[in-house]
């Protein structure tokens, strides 16, 4: 796989999850459908609106595929629990659940929200032994700016997308943002779902290690599932549906993965799920890491301007890094539940090991 020159090769790195409450609690903050035009919009509705619709590739090739299951996506406890050490292995298991949810979060300004949305899967794997690592959970993403322009849902003016340990950003047709001190790297599509009124944007994920970018730039390649941003959450009929509703969880909600941050169990370090080499992750394959997968506060790319986890923390940063801005671009946040631990977030991108998702 390629990336842009600029950028270093996808590596692993660390994540954890932690137990410290009830799977339940996790699903919390379900969506309901999308306001009137005439209504407020809450966060929650605001994230359902603009939420992709997500191309996910799906291979099934070998026995770390488990017939194209490892490539679904789903919750950091789907299966029951908030261990982030026992999930390679439970993926593989009979009785648990590969329903289809996603993650987001809300951060505000007086004049954008910046929408977070994550993928979880249970495994990062592959099919042959040369030079390519697996790692027990993998949790890649997306970064949307929307621009409060006076409309109930705004207006989408920019992207920037987790593969790896690289972001990518990408404008829609028609915004009036361009590139910054980042080049804008490709066009980003929106389509219209056949489960309410709206275009959404579209992002895909690759099979096996799961790096994100805007469609088509990742896209199915033979089999593979079209996940739409919806009020349930379906599991896939196998690995090559094309019509697979997902629910949003926040990850902002009490008892949600933000308030899970130092749960040992579920993260080895602040942004990093905890995860080991147990059952056969790593067997005919280069090796298997630990501790490699990271969320939204822990996402990084090295080689730019924004430091680890600003890409949720600190997204107007993000924004005006990437994309030059001909309207005003707040600086200062009305909502962010991340900015009350920035000095932790600080200290950990300082001390945090090398980004090796």
């Amino acid at each position: 796989m390629l990336e842009r020159s600029s950028k270093a090769r996808r590596s692993r790195v660390a994540r954890a999850l932690a137990a410290a409450g009830a799977a339940a609690t996790l699903a919390a903050a379900q969506l309901v459908t999308p306001a009137p035009a005439s209504a407020a919009v809450s966060r929650a509705e605001l994230a359902l609106r603009w939420a992709p619709i997500h191309y996910q590739d799906v291979d099934a090739t070998g026995s770390h595929a488990l017939g194209g299951q490892s490539d679904y996506i789903t919750m950091v406890d789907f299966d029951g629990d908030l261990n982030g050490r026992n999930n390679w292995d439970r993926a593989g298991q009979s009785g648990t659940s590969l329903a289809a949810y996603g993650y987001y979060s809300v951060v505000e300004t007086s004049t954008h929200w910046y929408i977070t949305y994550l993928f979880f899967h249970p495994r990062d794997w592959t099919d042959h032994p040369f030079f390519e690592t697996e790692h027990e959970n993998d949790a890649e993403g997306v970064l949307f700016t929307i621009e409060r322009d006076g409309s109930t849902y705004g207006v989408l003016r920019g992207a920037v997308t987790v593969a790896h340990t690289d972001f990518f950003s990408y404008t829609p047709t028609g915004s009036t943002w361009t590139g910054g001190g980042e080049s804008v790297d490709g066009t980003l599509q929106l389509q219209a779902s056949p489960h309410d009124s709206f275009q959404h944007p579209v992002t895909a994920q690759e099979a096996q290690g799961h790096g994100l970018k805007a469609y088509p730039q990742y896209n199915i390649n033979g089999d593979g599932l079209i996940y739409y941003p919806s009020t349930v959450a379906e599991t896939p009929s196998n690995g090559n549906d094309r019509d697979v509703r997902y629910q949003l969880i926040d990850m902002l909600a009490p008892g949600g993965l933000w308030a899970q941050r130092a749960t040992p169990s579920l993260f080895a370090s602040l942004g990093t799920f905890a995860g080991d080499t147990t059952g056969d992750c790593g067997s005919g394959t280069w090796s298997c890491s630990t501790n490699s997968a990271n969320a939204p506060w822990g996402w990084d790319d090295g080689n730019d301007v924004p430091a680890r986890g600003e890409l949720a923390s600190d997204p107007a940063k993000v924004a005006a890094e990437y994309f030059t801005i001909p309207s005003g671009l707040s600086r200062t946040y009305t909502y962010n539940p991340y900015a009350n631990a920035a000095a932790a977030l600080a200290e950990a991108a300082r001390t945090a090991p090398p980004n090796v998702d």
